[in-house]
Parts: structure tokens; C-alpha cells; sequence
């Protein structure tokens, strides 16, 4: 297996677009990543297009808008690891020595569509049983074992959306960016409890792009290439548990443990994280499984300070945080999470984002990412958990 890198990537601001198509927003995102790799089209060997809800030919759609070369396109859809699935398709591309030189896009307009999620197998549903197999239901019950179990409050839960939301502020691609103190998020209309409306990510339109070449050839290119040090994607093994309720921690847990072996490194490691924060609650509960706290401690991970840019808790929310906190409380990792604003600030247009989080890894990695730069990056990690059920781990190493 070849060593592969990344380099050139983009992302365009998250958002609505009912003037424009799914092909042209990610054409949009091909030609910046190519304009960022300082490469041309014509050098592109693959395409491998992740797009969830107009994935038919989409891929070949795109490069229409791209420019109709003649390379492979390979549609890929994989829940909302859709696109971190095209990226890791592209990178064993690469990896195998089937190609040089390959794009990753992930893209999808998805509108004002409304909560997600489906009945499932009839036989063996939620729904009816125990409430709803929509997603925010089924990520607030995974809350609520996480308090039942632990003892961890609404407010801990609600620290990860203030967080994010305080992180979005310095980020421009992103959908909102609107700081959003405790008691506003806690006082928001009820999703599905312990998740506020501020608590849950936005749908949207939005796409994103990688380029990725063998580390040799990455040279010819730029004097910054980013390693991929590990691709990983699991899904789950069969439990009880998952006859009647998805388990939204295993496939994690086991995605984690193979990525930390396969580059090498411990969750100690890591210099930052983008995780699938689709709710506050998922955040909390993948600190856990991403081995960044230890089991149970989520809620005092939070209030530490400890995934925040800078790891502390800004001046404005001190007080805010300080009933909240475990003054003895020592973080395992300081590794901060989701400097991006994460899919609460960003929004999470299902096909996008997976390579929108890779090239937020990247851009920090490289010392772009401006005010929210987490200083002195090294080691990062993209993570996105699709039900039921896919979840992929890509690890960036400068």
C-alpha cells in the first residue's frame, strides 16, 4: 500500500441554494479543491461523487459541470457518511495503486427538509414501541442513558451547542454563525428532550471537495502535503440491543480502535477532532468512544474547557459553566472538538459532510483556518456516523 495525501481541498459556504442545482454546487467545490491543489481537471484520473438523495448518475452530472474527460466516476451513498465513504474509496484508490490522482466530492440539496429518518424493518421498529425512529428521538434517548447511567445533566449536553455555536463566529463557510449562551439554549423549543431546536443541526444545501495523490507525486504540488495516516469504516455487529434500539456507540468504538493502530498514535495524540455532532447529545457520548475522556466523564470533559479552542472556557461563559464543573476533574485529552462549529453551527447536508470535515482538518493542519486555528496542529480527525449503520474514521497527519 502506497502512502497518499491530500493536497488541495474546499468546502463552499453551507446554506440554501433553491437557484441553484446539486451539480453546480459541487462543481463549485471540484474547481476550488483543483484551484487549491494547482492542478487541472485533465489531471484527474477518478471521480468518486458521495451524494445521498440524488445519488443516481450525480457523479456524472458533476463532471459535466467539470468537464466531461472521460474518467471513472464512482457514485457512492452511505447514509451520512456518504462522503467520507467517496473519500476513503478514493484514497484506496490510490493506496492500491489503481490510479495517481483522484478526486473526492461530496454534495447535496437537501432544502428545508424536515426531521430525518425512517420506520425501518416493521418487524422490528421503534416506532410504536417506544416513540419514533427519527433521528432526533433515537440521539435523545442515547442522551438519556448517557444521564441515567452517569448522572449527566441537560446542561452538559447543552455545553457542546454552546461551544459550537461560539466556535461557528469564526468561521465564514459556515451556515450560522451565532453565539448562542447556555440559558438561550436551554430555553429553546423542545426537539426531543434533553436536544433544544439549538441543539440539533441544520439540514442545507452544500458540497465539498478533496484532491488526493500518492505522497511521491504530492511533491510535484505543494511542500505542504497531508498524510492520510488511516481510513476506517465499520458498521455494526450484531447486538440484542440493535433488535430494538440503534446503538449509536459501538461502531465507533470499534472504528476508533482500529484507526489509532493503524496510524499509530492514541487518542492523546490528537491535536483536534471533527466530529458528527448531529446533536449535542452524539458529541458528549463520542468523546467517549473516540477515547478522548474516559467512560462516563462527557459531561465534566465539557465543562472542563478541555475541547474548547485554547482549551478553556471563553471570559463571556465562565460563570455560565462554573456550576457545571469538576474542579477535580483531569482532562485525558486536550484535543479540541469541532473548531469548525461542527454540524450544530454548519449544518450537516448529508452527502457534504464528510469532506467538508476532512478539509477543515486539512486547512488546520496547514495553519489556515485563521481565527480559529488551533495552534500548532498536528494530528487531526475526521469522524462522521451514519444510521443505521456506517461510521468512518479518516486520521490527517501534517
Amino acid at each position: 500500500m502506497r502512502e497518499v495525501a491530500v493536497i488541495g481541498v474546499s468546502m463552499i459556504k453551507f446554506g440554501r441554494y433553491p437557484d441553484r442545482d446539486v451539480s453546480q454546487l459541487a462543481a463549485q467545490a471540484g474547481h476550488e479543491a483543483l484551484t487549491d491543489a494547482g492542478v487541472e481537471m485533465k489531471t484527474i484520473e477518478a471521480l468518486y461523487s458521495g451524494n445521498l438523495y440524488q445519488t443516481s448518475g450525480s457523479g456524472q452530472r458533476i463532471l459535466q459541470q467539470l468537464g466531461q474527460t472521460g474518467i471513472p466516476v464512482v457514485n457512492v451513498a452511505n447514509a451520512c457518511a456518504t462522503g467520507s465513504t467517496a473519500f476513503r474509496e478514493a484514497y484506496f484508490a490510490i493506496a492500491s495503486g489503481a490510479y495517481d490522482i483522484v478526486m473526492a466530492l461530496g454534495s447535496e440539496q437537501m432544502g428545508k427538509q424536515g426531521l430525518l429518518g425512517s420506520r425501518g424493518d416493521p418487524a422490528t421498529s421503534l416506532e410504536g414501541r417506544v416513540g419514533s425512529y427519527m433521528m432526533p428521538a433515537v440521539f435523545g434517548m442515547a442522551g438519556m442513558e448517557h444521564s441515567k447511567q452517569y448522572g449527566t445533566q441537560p446542561e452538559h449536553f447543552a455545553l457542546a451547542s454552546v461551544k459550537n455555536h461560539y466556535h461557528s463566529t469564526q468561521n465564514r463557510l459556515a451556515q450560522y454563525q451565532k453565539e448562542s449562551p447556555l440559558d438561550e439554549v436551554m430555553n429553546g423549543r423542545m426537539i426531543a428532550y434533553p436536544n433544544t431546536l439549538l441543539m440539533c443541526c441544520p439540514t442545507g444545501d452544500g458540497a465539498a471537495a478533496a484532491i488526493l495523490c500518492s505522497m511521491d507525486k504530492a511533491r510535484q504540488y505543494t511542500t505542504q502535503p497531508i498524510k492520510v495516516a488511516a481510513s476506517v469504516l465499520t458498521s455494526d455487529p450484531w447486538t440484542d440491543r440493535d433488535l430494538s434500539l440503534p446503538d449509536i456507540n459501538t461502531l465507533t468504538k470499534n472504528a476508533a480502535k482500529i484507526a489509532y493502530e493503524t496510524a499509530g498514535i492514541g487518542p492523546e495524540d490528537l491535536s483536534q477532532v471533527e466530529l458528527h455532532d448531529c446533536f449535542a447529545t452524539a458529541e458528549l457520548l463520542h468523546y467517549e468512544n473516540l477515547g478522548l475522556c474516559e467512560e462516563g466523564m462527557a459531561g465534566k470533559h465539557v465543562a472542563s474547557g478541555a475541547p474548547w479552542i485554547g482549551n478553556k472556557i471563553p471570559t463571556k461563559y465562565q460563570e455560565d459553566v462554573a456550576p457545571f464543573q469538576d474542579k477535580t476533574y483531569k482532562p485525558k485529552t486536550t484535543t479540541v472538538v469541532n473548531a469548525s462549529g461542527g454540524l450544530l453551527s454548519k449544518g450537516h447536508p448529508l452527502g457534504a459532510t464528510g469532506v467538508a470535515n476532512i478539509a477543515e482538518i486539512v486547512w488546520h493542519l496547514r495553519g489556515q483556518a485563521g481565527a480559529r486555528q488551533v495552534e500548532g496542529s498536528k494530528i487531526g480527525m475526521a469522524h462522521v456516523i451514519g444510521l443505521c449503520s456506517a461510521c468512518t474514521l479518516n486520521v490527517l497527519q501534517k
